[in-house]
């Protein structure tokens, strides 16, 4: 492994994707066990009713969710999966131990004691001597939302010197061509239950060609018919490895990319501009960063665009979300490993050549600093990271998330054009964060994530018209209970990619059908009245 694995890439036509320094490091926290002590990216807040006093709390096992499976009823006709054995299809099964909780530690910041969870294997810092050329470093990271953490504060560009990128590691060793697989036997296969044909529908996708590393903490984002896997972790390390999906014929593909390549990431985001994919923030163990990455998926070509303006850019962070409207890139939230955050930056993508961003909320009402705009707003929400963020014409939807205390279940809605905070009154709410939500015609389904509790596989659908959820039955076997996932809509599906169960991380890819006729854009042009 190379002694300074966090170097960025060479610039010049021979870039090569690397992989970072291991995640977990040696026990310094008094004797804890390497599996007692699961970094915060992975780690969820205890329910609503825990205790702040510093110490480790139980929570239910990842079973739970298995055991509130119902048979699915007899039905108008039945379907079959398209993989060949039971064990295609079986979730992984619940660990024996209960989902660990974080330690809440009591860390000093500013003239508060604040009570977060604890995140000893975020990683060490290298042994090397800090680079002066490198973007500031987090020396200790408690989590990649809020912390206690020291920084180096650099100066100069983040151009890589010929040292430092022969000292980068070597790619990655990639293993044989996947197979397409066989038709299933029907003497082998699942005793899958009948379902309706106006029911949603799980099955695990039939996958093919490039093998891939399981992720968690990586962004899927749909061109076409293409799904662009990129970055996230394993249980070991980070990558920034870039792997295609075919969402039409499920084939993987692991083209060879160029440039600039971008450093190991987690948490970051990565958004569709036209044919480009726009990289922001992410972190790997203690870093944070800020940094902009374009990529070309004609040519497969990465560069990082001139920032110009004077004035600022967001901190850096992770765990944050983006959406794009008219030629503007919004970004909320997330955490810096000091504190979590909940204000809004837009990066405008009008040249991705030349971008420039602007402060449009700060972290309080009024005129903001950095020339933000004024925002009307009753309140606003915490801070927070691990939520999602959907943009439904002129208004961003946020919802659930975690400041690294709480698990959230609210839902706000910011209007760009008014620079106006509404919070949304939801009758019935449900707590999530690390999970996904997509728009789906008049809804908004929400897939997987942790609830406090435990992790989840449920679907939720977030009726945007009378702002009700809307939990309905799912036939089919659904994928295990995860958080940390990815899913985009294709041709009136829903697919997940990998995600992270609190033991297990996984590389699978599965099909939630969405029954067209009952349930797949009821309407397709409504406004959101909040």
């Amino acid at each position: 492994m190379a002694e300074n694995p966090r170097s960025p890439t060479a610039t010049g036509s021979k870039s090569r994707t690397i992989r970072s320094q291991k995640i977990t490091s040696p026990s310094t926290d008094g004797g804890s066990s390497a599996n007692e002590r699961s970094e915060a990216l992975d780690r969820v807040p205890p329910p609503p009713t825990r205790s702040h006093t510093p110490g480790h709390l139980s929570s239910k096992s990842q079973g739970g969710s298995s055991s509130r499976r119902k048979a699915s009823e007899p039905s108008i006709r039945s379907r079959s999966h398209s993989v060949s054995s039971k064990s295609a299809y079986a979730s992984p099964p619940p660990p024996s131990n209960p989902t660990p909780i974080p330690t809440l530690t009591l860390r000093r910041h500013g003239d508060h004691n604040t009570p977060v969870p604890s995140d000893p294997q975020a990683g060490s810092a290298s042994n090397n001597p800090p680079d002066p050329e490198r973007r500031p470093v987090a020396m200790r990271s408690t989590s990649a939302i809020a912390g206690r953490a020291t920084t180096i504060t650099t100066t100069g560009s983040t151009s890589t010197s010929g040292a430092s990128r022969k000292a980068s590691a070597p790619p990655r060793p990639r293993g044989p061509h996947v197979p397409f697989p066989p038709l299933q036997d029907p003497k082998t296969a699942p005793d899958v239950p009948a379902a309706p044909s106006s029911g949603m529908y799980w099955s695990r996708a039939p996958v093919s060609g490039a093998p891939h590393t399981p992720l968690r903490a990586h962004t899927t984002t749909l061109i076409g018919s293409n799904v662009y896997v990129f970055g996230g972790c394993d249980s070991r390390a980070c990558f920034n490895e870039l792997y295609v999906l075919d969402a039409d014929s499920f084939h993987w593909s692991s083209p060879h990319v160029s440039g600039d390549v971008p450093v190991p990431l987690r948490a970051m985001t990565c958004t569709a501009v036209g044919k480009r994919l726009v990289v922001f923030g992410g972190g790997d163990g203690p870093a944070y960063y800020n940094d902009v990455y374009v990529l070309d998926t004609v040519n497969f070509r990465w560069h990082r665009p001139r920032i110009v303006g004077d004035r600022g850019s967001p901190s850096p962070r992770r765990a944050h979300t983006a959406c794009l409207y008219k030629n503007g890139i919004y970004m909320f939230g997330g955490g810096d490993g000091v504190r979590a955050l909940n204000d809004i930056w837009r990066l405008d993508v009008t040249d991705v050549h030349k971008m420039s961003w602007k402060l449009v909320s700060g972290p309080s009402s009024g005129s903001g600093s950095n020339g933000s705009t004024p925002t009307k707003d009753v309140g606003r929400p915490k801070a927070r990271g691990y939520h999602t963020a959907n943009m439904v014409g002129s208004k961003l939807i946020i919802y659930g998330g975690s400041d690294g205390g709480e698990c959230f279940n609210d839902v706000w809605v910011y209007d760009v054009d008014a620079h106006a905070w509404r919070s949304v009154h939801v009758p019935v709410t449900f707590r999530r964060l690390s999970h996904t939500s997509t728009i789906v015609g008049s809804y908004l389904f929400v897939v997987g994530g942790h609830d406090g509790n435990e992790y989840s596989n449920d679907v939720l659908l977030l009726n945007l018209v009378t702002m009700t959820w809307d939990k309905r039955r799912v036939y089919g076997l659904p994928p295990s209970g995860r958080g940390y996932h990815g899913t985009v809509l294709h041709d009136s599906r829903l697919v997940v990619v990998g995600g992270f169960d609190g033991g297990e991380v996984f590389g699978d890819v599965w099909i939630l059908e969405l029954a067209v006729h009952a349930y797949y854009s009821q309407i397709s042009h409504f406004t959101i009245e909040v």
